[in-house]
């Protein structure tokens, strides 16, 4: 594909990431699980993709590059050298996309806009329509402080919150956790692509991608006791989450190490990576472990050390939820 070609659909992408009209959308039925029981027994693959020069001589990611990243991380993930071929592995044409993004920490620690219209961009040459990929989070004033320009309807990627839309009436129920869930998961997407980011979280430990579907259900302030555990478990065994998970891309341009989850610029560091997995609990655990390394490098007590472990992790992956690998010996980790 041309650097030209790139170019203009990437400037398609960004105007329909800004255009503002009505929506329409269908849901199908999800066609693979991202955890069948059994799965926790496989060995799980976690790439670690980095790009030094992600921002160039700037504090802008470069949208060349991280589509670059990008590719890179999904051909390690799926061993096949062609990028469009390696997202056919993950959705099909038909499908109805929604890109869960984590927009509470504003321009400072978000899903990274160019992130996203990298995987937009991929996704339609995947043979996804444009008007079937919804970019979403909670709330759509969040999304706008984040960078993001809410888009709703025509024939342009979808960018909206729940707000816009409302949770289902009735609520869905496992273990400890009874909740509303988002009618843009519900209704409006099959296939979910997980696009949390890597950070510390005051209560919880660290929030990536199991927390991060705290941002699907209506009242996710009654799961924080107990450092969220066992709530992010149950939470991901829910059927409607657990049957649409396809993919989590960890946006970790920026992380934070300490005090989140809001933005603390000085407990952010840029690490400038994607941490791209099909294990939600593999990438967890993966992504901890880099959190504990750079509060080691800055003199820091460990989670453990401070009673903030993320306890839910091993929670996920214990026998009654099998959500994914939380052992590091039957972790592959892939790091380029």
């Amino acid at each position: 594909m041309s650097q030209v070609h790139i170019a203009s659909r990437r400037d398609f992408l960004k105007r329909a990431l800004t255009s503002t009209a009505l929506l329409s959308g269908t849901c199908g039925s999800a066609l693979l699980t991202a955890a069948e029981p059994g799965a926790a027994q496989a060995k799980s693959k976690v790439v670690i993709a980095r790009d030094a020069l992600l921002r160039g001589t700037g504090s802008t990611v470069d949208s060349r590059r991280m589509l670059s990243l990008l590719d890179r991380a999904m051909q390690a993930l799926f061993d096949r050298d062609d990028p469009v071929e390696n997202w056919r592995r993950v959705v099909r044409p038909g499908d109805s996309v929604g890109l869960k993004v984590n927009t509470l920490g504003g321009r400072g620690i978000s899903s990274n806009l160019q992130l996203v219209e990298a995987i937009c961009e991929r996704l339609q040459e995947a043979g996804i329509r444009a008007k079937d990929i919804v970019v979403w989070d909670r709330d759509s004033g969040e999304m706008e402080r984040a960078g993001f320009r809410v888009s709703v309807g025509g024939n342009g990627v979808q960018c909206f919150g729940t707000d816009g839309v409302d949770y289902e009436q009735d609520l869905a129920l496992y273990g400890s956790v009874g909740s509303r869930l988002s009618k843009i998961l519900t209704q409006r997407t099959n296939v979910l692509i997980n696009v949390p980011v890597l950070k510390d979280h005051d209560g919880a430990g660290v929030t990536i991608a199991l927390k991060n579907m705290y941002g699907v259900i209506h009242n996710p302030n009654k799961y924080h006791p107990n450092g969220c555990d066992p709530y992010v478990a149950d939470l991901n065994m829910l059927p409607e989450i657990r049957t649409r998970m396809r993919l989590v891309i960890c946006d970790a341009t920026t992380a934070m190490y300490d005090g989140g989850p809001a933005y603390k610029p000085d407990h952010s560091w840029k690490e400038n990576a994607l941490i791209v997995s099909q294990d939600p609990v593999a990438l967890d655990y993966m992504g901890w472990q880099m959190i504990e390394r750079k509060r080691a490098q800055k003199g820091l007590k460990t989670l453990e050390g401070e009673e903030r472990a993320p306890r839910y992790i091993a929670t996920a992956a214990d026998a009654e939820h099998r959500l994914g690998m939380n052992d590091p010996t039957r972790i592959s980790r892939v790091e380029i």
